[in-house]
């Protein structure tokens, strides 16, 4: 599983996790997030400007 980071301010999207407050649970795969999705952190970045990490977190 990957994860992907808001360059804005570090918020990070964990496959295996998922954003359950967001309604991905987890195991919900980066493709399949919506691509007009904005950072629920900060709201200022769409999914398009998320950056791959090499190392999945484990934790939000």
């Amino acid at each position: 599983m990957s994860a992907y980071r808001c360059p804005v301010c570090d918020y990070v999207y964990d496959e295996a996790i998922g954003a359950p407050r967001e309604g991905f649970p987890a195991g919900t795969s980066w493709s399949a997030i919506p691509d007009d999705w904005c950072c629920p952190d900060c709201g200022v970045r769409e999914k398009v400007d998320f950056e791959s990490t090499s190392a999945a977190t484990g934790s939000a």
